[in-house]
């Protein structure tokens, strides 16, 4: 077994990553930093305070007064220019300007404008004596898995997967056949299957590594828990990566240089990351894209690696996004069995 061409390849891809500082760094460090950067940025603190503007004229000292009675709300009394400078630039949510009737002026595609106006014209009907008409009592919760954080870690480890199943497998099969060392292979009693499997175990063996850095970093530093089974999740990655892996196999297949690897991998990822829901939604895009986003591998490993760590979901009830990494895997992986050169 140690004299077997695939053991030995192995190996090979094992050490020609750890001793890369820079390779460890990008699979290992950047997704913790990462994770750190936008889980502090991006905590759930509340909305904070409102910047509410108030447009300097008669009056203007009553709707300050009135706002002042309001939850989180910070009234500045502005000139006119100053006013719509601020409210073009988002310095203020709200521009109120005193008169009969008052004058909302907000931008309403705006979440926090459109807060602002609740806020206050509840605070100046209030000050009015406006008195609610049922009772009503609020029961403030924080719920597990709604952070954003939360939602990120899933997607951050979706990406970093991507990465370095891509980058990872396509840069080395390129840059060894730049440098000939593809056509030295030919010559050894070694076949084409066990030279592109050795990149999927290697990767398998790097996978264990990268779930627990990330997820135990989550973990440890905002307290991001896994509600479903660390197996399902185990093996939610394990099918990621080498769907991933076949991908950059299919990738580097035939590219002769560095730039064009570049270029082909960036073509295949970029719409990845935008698309995929990595730090965002995707139900924000067009309802006439959503069939070909969900189609895409790195949306349904997502959407399963969230189902298992947000939702606690079984492996049984994780068909269609699991179909879906399969489906990609296979098919790379055959083409590039099919179609690989070793010059």
């Amino acid at each position: 077994m140690r004299d077997h061409p695939l053991f030995q390849l192995t190996l090979a891809r094992l050490r020609e990553f750890y001793r890369e500082p820079d390779a460890v760094f990008w699979v290992f460090g950047f997704p913790l930093v990462l994770a750190f950067a936008l889980g502090i940025a991006f905590r759930n603190r509340g909305p904070g305070e409102l910047n509410i503007g108030v447009l300097r004229g008669p009056g203007d000292s009553a709707v300050v007064v009135a706002l002042g009675g309001g939850h989180g709300l910070r009234a500045t009394v502005l000139d006119s220019a100053e006013a719509r400078q601020r409210l073009r630039t988002g310095r203020i949510a709200i521009l109120v300007m005193p008169g009969a009737p008052l004058v909302y002026r907000y931008d309403s595609t705006r979440t926090e404008s459109r807060l602002a106006r609740l806020e206050v014209n509840a605070a100046v009907q209030a000050a009015h004596g406006r008195a609610d008409v049922v009772a009503v009592r609020d029961d403030r919760v924080v719920a597990a898995g709604s952070r954003y954080i939360d939602f990120l870690i899933p997607g951050l480890l979706g990406m970093n997967l991507l990465g370095s199943g891509i980058w990872g497998v396509g840069f080395t099969v390129v840059l060894a056949r730049k440098n000939r060392l593809l056509k030295r292979f030919m010559a050894t009693p070694m076949r084409r299957s066990h030279y592109l499997l050795g990149f999927i175990l290697s990767r398998l063996l790097f996978l264990v590594l990268e779930v627990a850095a990330l997820v135990g970093f989550g973990r440890l530093m905002f307290g991001v828990g896994v509600r479903g089974s660390l197996l399902t999740l185990a093996l939610v990655s394990v099918l990621g990566s080498l769907s991933f892996a076949g991908l950059g196999l299919l990738v580097a297949s035939r590219a002769r240089t560095i730039e064009a690897a570049s270029g082909l991998m960036n073509l295949v990822m970029l719409p990845m990351w935008v698309l995929s829901g990595t730090f965002f939604s995707y139900a924000r895009f067009p309802e006439g894209m959503q069939p070909f986003v969900k189609a895409l591998p790195l949306t349904a490993l997502n959407d399963a690696l969230r189902a298992v760590m947000i939702d606690g979901t079984s492996l049984f009830s994780l068909g269609a996004p699991l179909a879906i990494v399969l489906l990609w895997g296979a098919v790379s992986f055959t083409v590039a069995l099919r179609i690989f050169r070793w010059r």
